[in-house]
């Protein structure tokens, strides 16, 4: 099978809504589920069409409490194209028997391709051939090409094509009972005998959106003049037409799409600019297709990541290229909008941009850095948001929520549904505080990675001190310990929401989130210092920091408390009183035991009160640091960090692992990289295949996740690499698997484009001819300087250049 194509053979209902969402096509502006087009939503298909930024909220009541949930919106299902023999079943509808079919997604092209042979209940057959595309070319267009072949009969055929916006937000079997119905219709209009608009409008929000289709007929390739029949209905248009077809006639419906919103640039009315672009620009389907063509061959030439061996991984590692770059793309430019977790793919999690982005910047900000600035923008748009909510709970500086959507404001749920016990329970999980040093994080790997000054000085350096100026107001001093204290946080461990005696939910010292808000205390120091000295002071007198508040800042660098037992970094204060749970009981009683907080809970018992992680906690501090850099900090702080220090930690917590989240695999995958290869090899290919194999309960119906898609391709990129963007120098200290043969990619490094190329006992280093000025290379510890065309080859063998 080739590595670029993703291809299924048959119908499968079981796996139809796996399929939908990995067979997703999508441009950055929208994304539109790989849904047959004559399927409704129902038990099997999930029809679904998501535009970046368009969220809705809409209230309930749940166990006695009013709830408010923002959403990312369903918008009007543009793809219903169906067929009939007049006047008989549509081919779709219940009764219509699968005799064959195949679907192929082109990652390299970014086409998706489906043949099917469908017999109505009366007994007649078409053959069926589908080319769909969204425009990476042209954010608001869109292309689905149907062929339909007579089999065994003659008479008249009757195709509908049409936009439908009675769709509503049911794509998530736990958010059944809650509202769903966020669209309000507005009207729909026939431009001509090919165009058709329909109209509609978000309920709480009032985002008019708006999409227009234009259907022409072909047959033998020539072009039919048919006047069709239009049919309407409340937000719901659509133009039916009826040829004449002898048996083996082939009839093609092609149908161009454009969508547009109201908060679109450079638009009056949404309306009239989509039906204006198929009037007026829109070419015919093949042009159009040729065009999105030769923007995905562009991108691919900046993303690419070859490998030396025959492995599948090739295709899983494009795969989760190609659906990173569907979320976020250049057409992502200038528009208002994170990166969901789930990407736009499906209604989990509603769409929320959560921490998932530190997962998902660190690929893009070597390879498409103008990206991580787009996603960087949206963050620092809501910091006014951020410097209330800080206030609002008594702290200083700017505190952003753990889950975020249209405004910044804190979108977390109150209350969440366990399926296993079917109960509503209160939701604690916006008290993790350490999205805060994700926003640091990813500003501070922009900045190494892209020298962008300008940025820092206008946008980056504000989020960084004003995120820093809350670590040090949230950090609590104690006079007997001489320690600074974080209290009533959780950690991404996500099973821990509080103490088992005590009433109220959050942990106290929580050493992920302490030693990363002295992580992002240092780096406020360090921006201040590469800032120019002019842009340093402005930048102080306007948010009011004086130096005796930058003397607190480096107090609290100093003396934040890690607590310790048995030789190792405790998760949090009073990890050692807890109870070891019986795993192998666990396990053999229920099988998979990712979920142990639903399980337990069901039991009516706690995760709470027992030593487990969902997900890596503590060692997200070597994923993000490296053991040198974590060693680095705690001697800051006057811990003494023997070399044993991150193995006995490792050990220990991994051990105490449930993998309950996606990226849990991500991190420890990247952990032995280099202290056991082979297992980080065997954890990079279980969570690269997560979606591929649905591996998370069932859950990639509802949307891919993609913080774990990008997550496993910055392993290969940098964690088998070496690669950092560190004080001016590019370094690498690659430590390539066996199992991948080589390694080769582009990145984008301080406006440079370097060629890179790894095998087991070579790196070659090229800089693109055309780029500027010489870059400093460190290849495991000796330094090179690089002329643009210059070509570095390094024998590792030798141990030296």
């Amino acid at each position: 099978m080739s590595e670029w194509l993703l291809v299924y053979e048959g119908f499968d209902p079981e796996q139809e809504g796996q399929r939908e969402a990995l067979c997703a096509l999508g441009n950055g502006y929208f994304v539109t589920r790989g849904a047959a087009p004559e399927s409704v939503a129902d038990d099997v298909h999930y029809p679904g069409t998501y535009v970046a930024g368009i969220y809705n909220r809409l209230s309930s009541e749940i166990s006695d409490r009013l709830v408010h949930n923002e959403s990312l919106v369903n918008a009007p299902n543009w793809l219903p194209v169906t067929f009939r023999a007049e006047g008989g079943p549509w081919f779709g509808a219940p009764g219509t028997e699968v005799l064959a079919h195949r679907i192929e997604l082109d990652m390299l092209r970014g086409v998706l391709t489906r043949q099917s042979r469908l017999r109505d209940p009366d007994g007649r057959t078409v053959r069926i051939t589908q080319r769909r595309f969204v425009s990476m070319r042209d954010a608001h267009l869109a292309g689905l090409e149907t062929t339909v072949v007579a089999e065994g009969w003659s008479g008249r055929l009757e195709a509908r094509s049409a936009l439908d916006g009675t769709v509503r937000n049911r794509g998530v079997a736990r958010y059944a009972s809650l509202p769903d119905q966020h669209l309000v219709p507005l009207g729909t209009d026939q431009e001509n005998d090919e165009v058709v608009c329909l109209h509609v409008e978000t309920s709480q929000s009032h985002v008019r959106i708006a999409e227009a289709a234009r259907t022409r007929l072909f047959r033998g390739g020539h072009r039919l003049e048919l006047t069709p029949e239009l049919v309407e209905a409340e937000s719901y248009v659509g133009l039916q037409f009826a040829v004449d077809v002898e048996d083996g006639d082939e009839v093609t419906v092609e149908k161009i799409v454009s969508l547009y919103t109201s908060r679109d640039d450079a638009v009056s009315e949404p309306g009239e600019e989509a039906c204006r672009r198929l009037t007026r620009w829109a070419s015919d389907f093949d042009e159009l297709l040729e065009r999105h063509v030769v923007s995905w061959r562009h991108i691919w030439a900046r993303t690419h990541i070859e490998i030396g061996a025959e492995s599948d991984l090739a295709q899983v590692l494009h795969l989760n290229v190609f659906h990173v770059l569907q979320t976020i793309s250049n057409n992502s430019a200038g528009r208002d909008a994170g990166v969901p977790a789930r990407g736009l793919h499906g209604e989990a999690y509603r769409g929320h941009v959560f921490w998932d982005e530190l997962f998902i910047l660190p690929f893009l900000s070597v390879r498409m850095p103008q990206l991580t600035r787009v996603l960087l923008q949206y963050r620092y748009r809501r910091l006014d948001q951020a410097r209330w909510a800080a206030s609002q709970a008594g702290y200083a500086g700017a505190m952003f929520p753990w889950q975020s959507a249209s405004s910044g404001r804190e979108e977390t749920q109150t209350m969440h549904l366990n399926p296993v016990s079917g109960r509503w329970l209160s939701d604690a999980s916006h008290l993790q505080r350490h999205v805060n040093a994700a926003i640091v994080y990813n500003t501070w790997q922009y900045y190494q990675a892209t020298g962008d000054l300008d940025f820092l000085r206008f946008y980056g350096a504000e989020m960084i001190l004003e995120i820093a100026r809350f670590w040090a107001s949230a950090a609590n001093y104690n006079h007997a310990l001489d320690r600074y204290e974080i209290k009533g946080v959780m950690g991404p461990d996500e099973y821990h929401e509080g103490y088992p005696d005590r009433e109220e939910p959050g942990l106290d010292n929580n050493a992920y989130t302490n030693l990363m808000a002295v992580w992002c205390l240092c780096r406020a120091f360090d921006t201040l210092g590469l800032l120019p000295r002019a842009s340093a002071q402005d930048l102080k007198e306007r948010l009011s920091i004086s130096e005796r508040e930058l003397d607190h800042w480096r107090d609290v660098s100093r003396k934040m408390r890690v607590c310790f037992h048995d030789d190792v970094i405790s998760q949090f204060e009073g990890y050692e009183n807890l109870a070891e749970l019986d795993w192998e009981l666990y396990r053999a009683r229920y099988g998979d035991i990712s979920r142990l907080d639903r399980i337990l809970e069901s039991e009516g018992l706690s995760t709470n009160g027992y030593k487990l992680s969902k997900q890596a906690d503590v060692m997200m501090l070597h994923y993000l640091l490296s053991s040198d850099g974590l060693a680095e900090l705690l001697a800051q702080l006057g811990y003494d960090a023997d070399h044993g220090l991150i193995e006995r930690c490792v050990e220990y917590y991994e051990r105490r692992t449930a993998h309950g989240s996606t990226l849990s695999r991500v991190v420890h995958a990247w952990l032995h990289a280099r202290r056991d290869p082979e297992r980080s090899w065997r954890m990079l290919v279980e969570a690269a295949r997560g979606d591929l194999d649905d591996l998370h309960d069932g859950t990639t119906r509802e949307g891919i996740h993609l913080g774990a898609m990008a997550g496993t391709l910055d392993i290969v990129q940098r964690a088998y690499t070496g690669l950092e963007t560190r004080g001016d120098t590019l370094r690498l200290d690659p430590v390539v698997p066996v199992a991948l043969g080589s390694l080769a990619f582009t990145i984008r490094y301080r406006g440079h484009l370097v060629d890179l190329e790894f095998t087991t006992t070579v790196v070659r280093v090229r800089v693109d001819i055309d780029e500027g000025e010489p870059i400093t290379v460190v290849i495991r510890g000796e330094q090179h300087q690089l002329v643009p065309g210059e070509l570095l080859e390094v024998d590792l063998t030798a141990g030296s250049g």
